[in-house]
Parts: structure tokens; sequence; C-alpha cells
């Protein structure tokens, strides 16, 4: 018996080299709609849907292929009952079903896009028949992506037929496809259920659906034995971002560089002035802002040279040539910014070794994105902390009153320590950071690292801290090494002794009423 093929696809890309292959394979073609034109288009002869069921089109296309001589054509095994059926109820087998989705996801890109419109790109028949297929790979050969065409075809004509093995990994694709749909659709309608009300901010929905697609393989993960990989979301949250950054030059990028870009890139996304920051194991280890990109660059690097030695670069403004000239003196590991000159490019290709990537900041997607952290047995989810608070909304607690400059300075440390490791201490002096304490387990223990990395450029600078003081101790030392100005979130039962440590030191206390823990 001649073998069968239904070809239905919504992305045309290829259809001409799998309508010319089927047909040189000897299948017979049977399709839908504007597939089954496009391939008579082609010269390719193709039979219509409606002609095997006996039955039109109906409800705007809205039914095309659910009927039984599809999906028992689809299902049948190759067992002798099962053939014995389709031959008495007058279903021909379908050996071979290449079937793409409607573009639910980029109308949903859309702006403004209505629910009535999402709503009619969603496919039924699609689906329906991929899972059929998928079910019955042992006999069905199925496809849902146009770059899965020319390798199977070859297959074909090269063997008649695919391996077990091959037929496994396809169905396997196409029920990750459906599944993947299914939860696009699931998200968008939940949010637009919720929309406004006050259980969409306070709450997750009750079923999570995440889905992304391998953007590479790594080396290993943290350490060699660990092996790793990186995936993008699907839909507007994977748009943009280190995820969608390109690399221009440099080796390839470990699971440890991706870690440290993303960390360096979110501090100097925070600030609309030129930022420069440098990171180590996800700390900024120098952060400032610039009368232009390398000036900005120079006083990160200043901050503290040693630590920055085979750091993570971040820059929010184009890479021109005099910054190329500065980051060449020095061995790094990454730079990621938005753009670079020629002038840039050529001058840092002398360091062959050093990975460019270009990255585009995207905030709107960065608001509706979220954080995983695994657990035994499960994960944990958060929204991503993008709040960025401004001067306006900080309360002055002591006598003493900052000036304009000093609140800037205050709001610029604000920013750096949001992005340190908890317990997290940022001092600062002139918009460049010249003291950091990361990751302590006390929150003096961070202030006394901070501090003794500034020694006298502490005199007049000001401290930011991620969370409360527990304890007046911290304004104390911080008093004693000369620190102007402290912002923290405040919350502590013992807020007032933290406070009369400050007044009694001449010092300005700023509360935020928010707290930037990052663990």
């Amino acid at each position: 018996m001649k073998k069968r093929a239904l070809v239905s696809v919504s992305d045309k890309t290829g259809l001409d080299v799998l309508g010319r292959g089927l047909m040189e394979l000897g299948y017979e073609i049977l399709s839908t709609g504007g597939t089954a034109k496009a391939l008579t288009d082609l010269g390719v002869p193709v039979t219509k849907v409606s002609d095997v069921t006996g039955f039109p089109e109906i409800l705007d296309g809205r039914v095309k292929t659910l009927h039984p001589k599809i999906h028992g054509g689809l299902l049948a095994k190759n067992t002798p009952d099962h053939q014995a059926q389709l031959k008495e109820m007058g279903i021909d087998p379908i050996d071979f079903l290449a079937v793409n989705l409607y573009p639910f996801q980029a109308t949903v890109a859309k702006e403004n896009v209505l629910l009535e419109e999402a709503v009619e790109q969603i496919d039924i028949g699609g689906p329906s028949m991929i899972r059929s297929s998928a079910k019955n790979h042992e006999r069905v050969v199925v496809l849902v992506s146009p770059e899965q065409y020319v390798p199977v075809l070859e297959a074909l004509k090269a063997h008649g037929d695919i391996s077990p093995e091959e037929r496994r990994g396809l169905a396997a694709q196409a029920f990750a496809h459906t599944a993947e749909y299914d939860g696009y659709i699931s998200a968008f309608l939940a949010a637009r259920v919720k929309a406004g009300s006050a259980e969409s901010r306070e709450t997750r929905p009750d079923q999570l659906i995440l889905s992304g697609t391998k953007v590479m393989d790594l080396r290993y993960g943290e350490n060699p034995h660990q092996k790793a990989a990186m995936y993008r979301w699907q839909g507007p949250l994977g748009e943009g971002g280190v995820c969608g950054a390109r690399q221009l030059q440099g080796k390839e990028l470990s699971y440890n560089n991706i870690v440290d870009v993303e960390s360096a890139w979110k501090v100097v996304c925070e600030f609309p002035e030129p930022a420069a920051v440098i990171v180590k194991h996800t700390n900024p280890c120098g952060a400032a802002l610039g009368t232009d990109i390398a000036n900005a660059y120079t006083r990160a690097l200043d901050a503290d040279p040693v630590s920055a030695y085979g750091g993570i670069i971040g820059l929010n403004r184009t890479v021109d040539r005099q910054t190329a000239s500065l980051i060449v003196k020095t061995f790094m590991e990454a730079v990621a910014a938005p753009g670079y000159t020629e002038e840039a490019l050529e001058i840092l290709s002398a360091k062959g070794n050093l990975r460019l990537l270009e990255v585009e900041n995207r905030p709107e997607a960065a608001a509706g994105s979220f954080w995983i952290e695994p657990v035994s047995g499960g994960f944990l989810i958060q929204d991503l902390d993008v709040a960025r608070e401004t001067s306006e909304g900080f309360r002055v607690a002591t006598r003493k009153k900052p000036t304009p400059e000093m609140m800037e300075e205050l709001l610029f440390a604000w920013r750096v320590v949001k992005h340190v490791k908890s317990n997290a201490i940022a001092l600062v002096k002139g918009k460049c950071s010249v003291g950091v304490g990361a990751g302590q387990t006390n929150r003096v223990g961070a202030v006394k690292i901070a501090l003794e990395q500034a020694g006298e450029k502490a005199r007049g600078a000001v401290m930011a801290s991620d969370a409360f003081f527990p304890f007046g101790d911290s304004v104390e030392l911080a008093a004693q090494y000369g620190i102007a100005a402290v912002i923290q979130p405040g919350g502590s039962l013992r807020d007032q002794e933290s406070i009369d440590k400050a007044d009694e030191q001449g010092m300005v206390m700023v509360f935020t009423d928010i707290r930037h823990f990052k663990h």
C-alpha cells in the first residue's frame, strides 16, 4: 500500500523541501487549507483532508481534522486486529505527520492583543494530531519543526525508514512541543483572569508550567564534575538579557562566567548615567558612575584593582576606542555591554580569549520575570527584585539632614548594595564604591570588611546596608572610620539604638523601608 503523509503547517518554512522530498519518496500527501494551496503552488500533488473524511471544513476552520478517518489512520497499530478494523471502516493508515501550530505565542506577544484574537489562535486539531502520532510513534513519524525535515528525509531516502530510537526522539520532541504550547496558553489565560486583582499580585498560580529552549550546552557547571546547559524562557520572558546576548569574540562561556555576567548586567542596568561594574563571584568589587563610560570604567577598576583581576565587566554604554584601550591593560574574563564600536572591537581583538557579549536591556521583560531556587523535591519561586526606589521615598531618621549631593550618594550606594550577597555592606564616595562587605554571617563582620578595605577612603563616605542593623555597634564602628551617612531599610526593634548612635556622632541616617536581601 502506498504510504501517506499528512502535512498541515502554519510556519511554511521549508515546506518546499518537505513537499518535494515526500513526493520523491512516493508518499501520497494529505493537507488542509493554506498548506494544501501552498503545496499545489509548488507543483506537489495534494489530497485534501476533506476529500478523505467526506466532510467539509466547518466553523470557520475550527473543525478540519477531528475525524475518525484521520485519527484512526494515525493511531492504528500494525497489529492484525487494528489493521482489520481500518479495512472494515474504510480507513487508510497515515504513516507520516508534519504539523506546526497556530502562532499563539507570536499573537499574544503583540501589544494590546485582544483576548478574542488570542483565543482564535489556540490550535485544537494540530495538537490532537501530534499527540496521536507521537503516541503511535512506532508506526508514525511525527515532525513539529522545519529543522527536522532535512535529516528525516535524508534518513528515509538512505534507509527507507528511521530507527526506533529516532522515532522515540521525535515523539519526545512532539510531546514537549504540545506541552510548551499548552503551558503558554495556560499562563496567558491565567494572567487575563486575574489581571488587576489583589490575588494576581499576591499569589502564584496553583499549577506552574515552565518551558525553555536550550541555548547551548556548557563545558560543565560550577565545577568540572557537574553537567550544565543554558536555556532560554519561551515567549516575552526570554527576550533580551544575558540569554539573548551575542558573543562577538572570546573563549566559550562557562557556567560561572554566565552567572557573573548576569550579576554585572543587573548592576549597570540600575543606572541611567554612564555606569561600570566589575564583578567577582557574583559580587561587585568595583562600581562607579562617570562622565562617560571610559571614566566610569576607570573609577570602577580603581575601586579595588586587586579583586578586579580576572573579573567580569559590565557597562551600560557602547564600548568605544578609549574604553577598549583601558580594558586590554588588565586581564579580564568577559565584557557585557549594549554595543561595541568597530575601533573598540579591533583593539579588543588583541585579547583573543576575552569574551565580548552584546546584551540588550529589556526592563519590561525583567519586570515580569521570576527567580527559581531548587529545593529537595521541588523549587521555590519569587518575583525578581526589580524594585528601583528613588530618594523621594526615603525618610531621614536623624537630626542631621543630608544635602542633595549626599542623598544622591546614598541612592547610588543603595542601588549597589542591592546586588551584593547578604549580609551586604557597600561604602561609596563620589558615586564610586570604596569598600564592599559581602556574604558574611553577621552584619558587623560585613561592616568591618568593607571599612578595612576602604581604609582612609572611608572618611566622608556613605554606607549602605541591605537590611537593618540589629544593634548600634555597626554604626559606631562606621563612625570611627569617618563614615558621614548611612542608608538602611530600618525595621529593627532596636532601630532607635542605631539612630541614637548616629546622632551622637553627627551622622546622617536614612531609612528606605524596603529590604534587598540577596542570599
